[in-house]
C-alpha cells in the first residue's frame, strides 16, 4: 500500500507538506479532500484522523495528522538531506523555534486576513467592518515584522544558510494574504528577497504549482457555491469576525 497524503492546497499546512513530499521525490498518493465542501468531517476520513484536520498520512496501518509531525515522519522515513531538519543542536532549534511560533501568528494573522478580504465578502455575502480589517492587518503586519527582523535578519534561510522546514512553513503562510490580492512584499525588500531565495530552492514548478488554487483565489471563489458554506458560517464569523 502507498503511502497516502490527505490534502487540500487551499490550506497552508497543506502546501508545505506538498512542498516537501515533492522537492524530495517522496512517492505518495495524492488523496485530495475538500474543507469548503466539508469532506473532513466524513466517516471514510474519520478513520484516518479523529482530529478532522488536513494534512494527514497514511502509511500502511500508521496514521498521522499536523504537518511539522507529518513532514518530521517524511523527513526520517525517507532520510532526506539534513538541512532540512539539521542534526546539529543550535541550528535545529532554530526551527523549532519558528515552528512553535508561527501558530498563534502569521499562521492566525495570515489566514485571517485571506477570510476577511475574500472568503466572508465573497462567499459568505457578509460585509467586514473596516475596524475589524485595520486591526487584522496591524496584527499580520507585526507578524511579518518579526518574520523578517527576528527569524530571517542577515541570513539566508531562517536556520542560516540552507532552506529548512521553518522556511517551508513560513513561505505557505506568508503566501495565505497574497492569495487575497495582498502585496505583503511591497516595501519589504528583505522579505521579498527571501521569498526568491526559497522559491528557488525549492524549484519555481513546484512552487507554483503548489499555490496555483491560492494564487487564483480571487477569481474562483467568487463563482463558488456559497450554499455549502452555510453549516460553518455562524463558527467562521464567531472566528474571525
Amino acid at each position: 500500500m502507498a503511502l497516502e497524503l490527505y490534502l487540500d492546497l487551499f490550506s497552508q499546512p497543506c502546501r508545505s507538506v506538498y512542498i516537501f513530499a515533492k522537492t524530495n521525490n517522496i512517492p505518495f498518493d495524492f488523496k485530495k479532500l475538500s474543507l469548503l465542501d466539508g469532506e473532513q468531517y466524513g466517516e471514510e476520513f474519520g478513520k484516518i484522523t479523529l482530529i478532522r484536520k488536513v494534512p494527514a498520512l497514511r502509511d500502511g496501518d500508521f496514521c498521522l495528522a499536523e504537518s511539522s509531525a507529518i513532514m518530521l515522519y517524511l523527513a526520517e522515513k525517507f532520510k532526506t538531506p539534513d538541512f532540512w531538519y539539521p542534526a546539529d543542536l543550535q541550528r535545529r532549534a532554530l526551527i523549532n523555534e519558528y515552528l512553535s511560533w508561527q501558530h498563534t501568528a502569521i499562521r492566525l494573522h495570515g489566514s485571517k486576513i485571506f477570510w476577511l478580504r475574500l472568503m466572508i465578502p465573497k462567499l459568505l455575502g457578509v460585509d467586514v467592518p473596516q475596524d475589524k480589517m485595520d486591526a487584522a492587518l496591524e496584527d499580520l503586519n507585526g507578524s511579518l515584522k518579526l518574520i523578517e527582523e527576528k527569524f530571517i535578519q542577515d541570513k539566508l534561510f531562517i536556520a542560516g544558510d540552507h532552506i529548512s522546514l521553518a522556511d517551508l512553513v513560513a513561505i505557505v503562510e506568508v503566501m495565505q494574504p497574497v492569495g487575497s490580492g495582498l502585496d505583503v512584499f511591497e516595501g519589504r525588500p528583505k522579505l521579498s528577497a527571501w521569498r526568491d531565495r526559497v522559491q528557488a530552492a525549492i524549484g519555481k514548478e513546484i512552487f507554483d504549482e503548489a499555490h496555483k488554487t491560492i494564487m487564483e483565489a480571487q477569481e474562483s471563489v467568487p463563482l463558488m457555491d456559497g450554499s455549502k458554506m452555510q453549516f460553518f458560517k455562524p463558527k467562521i464569523l464567531r472566528i474571525f469576525l
